[in-house]
């Protein structure tokens, strides 16, 4: 059987890829899961300019990934905070970290570990069969042309 080709332009591969494949978005992704909410605070955090932050912020609210509410200090101002959309992007992220951590981690290991909050075992990121629930590997799947 011959490889399936798909247009890139509709690949939900490429679709999102072209949105997070930026560096700056990504650990804006990974601050924001980790409760970083105000510009301030992520440009510390990052140590980013402010205004490729401003650029990457606006990126994602147009995406819908993040949402802008107003917050008052002395004046008014904005903290981000994840969407429905953006909250979806976890298990994403946490395939990212789980490869970095095998090819990528520097000899002392990871930057920092993460545990289920109620029972304290380790995060995992699985691939499941939804007929069966088996575990799965790239060579277990098959690839189709869209119907």
């Amino acid at each position: 059987m011959a490889p399936v080709r798909v247009v890139d332009e509709l690949c939900t591969v490429s679709l999102p890829a072209a949105l997070l494949g930026e560096r700056w978005t990504l650990q804006l992704l990974r601050q924001a899961f980790l409760g970083t909410r105000r510009f301030e605070d992520f440009q510390s955090a990052l140590d980013i300019s402010r205004s490729v932050l401003t650029d990457r912020l606006g990126t994602l609210v147009e995406a819908g990934v993040l949402r802008r509410e107003a917050y008052k200090d002395a004046r008014t101002r904005y903290e981000y905070r994840l969407t429905e959309k953006g909250l979806d992007l976890y298990p994403v992220l946490m395939a990212l970290r789980r490869w970095g951590d095998r090819w990528m981690a520097p000899e002392e290991g990871p930057s920092f570990d993460l545990s289920h909050r109620s029972c304290g075992g380790g995060v995992g990121v699985h691939v499941t069969c939804e007929g069966c629930g088996v575990e799965l590997t790239a060579r277990d799947v098959q690839v189709t042309p869209p119907r």
